[in-house]
């Protein structure tokens, strides 16, 4: 499985609405391409979306989407703050490996859904969208991109084991920052031992 992330990162509103210009001119690349590209999961903004993944149909990385990987650049004058001097905003368009190891069925609660969104009277006749819950970590994703139940199960757990490596990267880089911390944070005075040379 490939899979792209589209993120804001930090930045400002403006970066929110770049990235999601960002995701409707991928999604529109890829279907000039002929390349099957799926929404899995978007965060909504009310300027746009801090953050989208998508799973891209190929075997290999196409040579189109390589160009796209990296920083992003979009130039507008900010349709939030009239007469803001930035005109240059940007966007990351990063690809993610796909989790190795699954976690168990048995980790994840599964609940049947109607899926919503596009797909006329299939989307609401059959319950094939799947609610998932990774039990130990509270990690929950909710899944109708497929048209069997089986799928968006599989498709389930994929997602919350990306989820759960993205959540222990960031804990082992908050770890690292921490430490870089306290390096300067040594109390000049009141020691707890006294120490002569």
């Amino acid at each position: 499985m490939l899979l792209i992330q589209i993120t804001a990162a930090h930045g400002p509103t403006e970066c929110e609405h770049a990235a999601r210009l960002t995701l409707r001119e991928l999604l529109r690349s890829a279907e000039r391409e002929g390349i099957g590209m799926q929404l899995l999961e978007e965060n909504h903004t009310p300027a746009g979306c801090k953050s989208a993944l998508l799973r891209v149909e190929a075997e290999s990385m196409p040579a189109w989407l390589g160009e796209w990987l990296g920083t992003v650049q979009w130039v507008f004058a900010s349709p939030f703050r009239p007469h803001h001097p930035r005109k240059n905003w940007f966007v990351a368009v990063q690809r993610c490996e796909a989790p190795k190891e699954l976690p168990a069925e048995g980790e994840i609660i599964f609940q049947a859904c109607r899926a919503s969104g596009k797909g006329g009277q299939h989307v609401n006749t059959t319950d094939s969208a799947v609610h998932a819950v990774h039990v130990a970590s509270g990690i929950a994703v909710k899944v109708m991109t497929e048209r069997s139940q089986h799928a968006n199960k599989r498709l389930a757990r994929e997602l919350i084991a990306l989820k759960l490596a993205q959540r222990q990267e960031q804990s082992l880089q908050q770890s690292a920052r921490q430490r870089s911390q306290q390096h300067w944070q040594v109390e000049r005075g009141s020691p707890v031992k006294l120490m002569r040379a």
